[in-house]
């Protein structure tokens, strides 16, 4: 005669976090920080005598990230929500002192850069973290007025050209797209009319082509990328080794560490054209996996988002819509760069290309989605 106890269900606790979020997003950084290694490990021993010195900064800024993630999750969602206007300021003035000479730090002819001694941290990383903040909380606020009326989106467009005109003095046309981009998509998921999304739109995409051809090396590389091979060894040169690398690795790749390219022929290899020796090593199954894996990321974002919007979190929903576009448009920008369908922009893959900033802000935003996720589930089990 079997035991009550052998007829009894063994009750699991639901998991507090998303498992394939988790997944994903383990996926990433572990396949990052391999790729990573394997496009700077040449560069590396060159430049430092040591193989692995990006890869040991990459592991430096990564546990501080967590650590500074194990923080942010502690708070809840709302207290996010209530600093968002004080954060713009703060980002707004931050960018303004990056362009005071002595104050901000210029590398490759870009002052991005603020910070002591050797020690800097990117602006403009910090100001698409902090632009979805300020956007989700303000289309909250001003929801009615994004859908009937034109004032609606006309005042986050006031900011937004602001910090436009900021990131361009840098210059960051590269984070300016992203920026501009991810505010758009916010503002049409919340609802914006049509007519007027469409005339805004328009309007960003005019406003964009006059800066891109105002300075004549963004108007080399527009011009440049839709046939590179015209000067190889000029404009067209850093694509042209991207394309090379992608057509070395074939279905399977060349194998892991044997890459080419990265031997000093194709330029910021570990950062901006990291996905290209990626396709070179790992072939099509490698980028096809990789593409795999962020489209995976993005999808339980998004997922996140419309539950936190059906349980009434209206604020959580648009910060993870905000922060899916800007994963999505980062990582499909990166990709049109180093296949050679987009002009030549310096964009890293996001959690994956070696940068200190990049990966403490991108860590941040894992802190908020978690945390997202977990007040979501509590809800739902009536907890909260």
């Amino acid at each position: 005669m079997r035991t009550h106890s052998m007829h009894r269900q063994a009750v699991v606790a639901p998991a507090l976090y998303d498992k394939w979020f988790v997944f994903a997003i383990g996926s990433i950084i572990i396949l990052g920080l391999l790729m990573m290694t394997s496009a700077s490990i040449v560069v590396s021993d060159k430049q430092m005598h040591q193989p692995f010195h990006y890869l040991f900064k990459q592991l430096v800024y990564m546990t501080l990230g967590f650590a500074m993630a194990g923080v942010i999750l502690q708070f809840e969602i709302a207290q996010l929500e209530k600093l968002g206007s004080y954060l713009l300021v703060g980002v707004l003035l931050a960018l303004a002192l990056v362009l005071i000479p002595g104050i901000g730090h210029s590398r490759n002819g870009s002052a991005r850069w603020i910070g002591v001694g050797p020690l800097g941290f990117q602006v403009s990383e910090l100001a698409k973290f902090i632009v979805v903040v300020y956007m989700a909380g303000y289309l909250v606020r001003r929801n009615l007025e994004i859908r009937t009326q034109l004032s609606g989106f006309l005042k986050p467009m006031l900011i937004l050209g602001t910090m436009a005109v900021l990131l361009l003095k840098e210059p960051d046309f590269g984070a300016t797209v992203v920026v501009t981009a991810t505010t758009l998509g916010m503002m049409f998921l919340a609802g914006m009319r049509v007519r007027h999304f469409a005339a805004l739109f328009s309007l960003v995409i005019a406003a964009l082509a006059v800066i891109a051809v105002s300075a004549p090396y963004r108007l080399a590389r527009l011009t440049s990328f839709l046939n590179p091979w015209e000067r190889p060894f000029d404009t067209g040169y850093q694509l042209t080794q991207s394309l090379i690398a992608f057509g070395r690795g074939g279905w399977f790749g060349v194998g892991l560490g044997k890459s080419i390219q990265k031997m000093f022929y194709l330029p910021e290899a570990h950062t901006d054209f990291l996905f290209a020796v990626i396709a070179e090593e790992l072939g099509v199954i490698g980028m096809v996996a990789v593409m795999g894996l962020f489209f995976l990321l993005v999808c339980r974002i998004f997922i996140m988002g419309r539950e936190a919007q059906r349980l009434g979190k209206h604020y959580a929903a648009f910060l993870a819509y905000g922060f899916g576009l800007w994963i999505a448009i980062q990582f499909t920008v990166s990709i049109g760069v180093n296949s050679g369908l987009l002009p030549t922009k310096g964009l890293t893959l996001p959690l994956m290309s070696y940068g200190g900033s990049s990966v403490l802000v991108n860590c941040l935003v894992i802190a908020v989605l978690l945390r997202i996720d977990y007040e979501n589930r509590l809800s739902a089990l009536g907890i909260s």
